[in-house]
C-alpha cells in the first residue's frame, strides 16, 4: 500500500504555468504504476500555456469555473467535470471564475518532462 499526504507534496509552477502538486509518480518511486497523478490549480483570471503531451490525460475538476481547450474544441468546466485529452492534442485551460480552478490530473503513461512540449 502507498499512502501520500497532500501537504507532503510541495507545490511548484509547472511549465504550462499551472500550480501543481505531484501526488503519485513512478519516477519519484512513490508508486509502481503506468500513470501519474497530480493536483492542479489555476488562479482567477489565469490561463495556462498551450501545450501538447505525448501521453493521454484525464482532468477531473474539483472546484471553480473555467474553459478547457483541446484541439479545435473548447467547453466550460466546473466541479464534477471530467475531460479526456488524447495524446498529441494541443490543450490549454483558462480560469473564468472568481475563485481558484482546481483539478486532479491523471497522465498515462506517467508524465515525464520529455513527454510535454510547451507551445508559443
Amino acid at each position: 500500500m502507498v499512502i501520500r499526504q497532500f501537504d507532503d507534496c510541495p507545490e511548484f509552477l509547472a511549465g504550462d504555468q499551472t500550480i501543481l502538486r505531484e501526488l503519485l509518480r513512478p519516477a519519484q518511486g512513490s508508486v509502481d504504476a503506468r500513470y501519474s497523478l497530480a493536483q492542479g490549480r489555476l488562479d482567477p483570471g489565469a490561463t495556462s500555456k498551450r501545450h501538447v503531451l505525448a501521453a493521454s490525460e484525464v482532468y477531473y475538476f474539483l472546484a471553480g469555473e473555467g474553459r478547457m481547450h483541446v484541439g479545435g474544441e473548447s467547453a466550460a468546466v466546473r466541479k464534477g467535470t471530467v475531460v479526456a485529452v488524447p495524446p498529441g492534442a494541443e490543450q490549454w485551460l483558462e480560469n473564468t471564475g472568481a475563485g481558484a480552478l482546481e483539478f486532479l490530473c491523471i497522465v498515462d503513461p506517467a508524465w515525464t518532462p520529455d513527454c510535454e512540449r510547451i507551445l508559443k
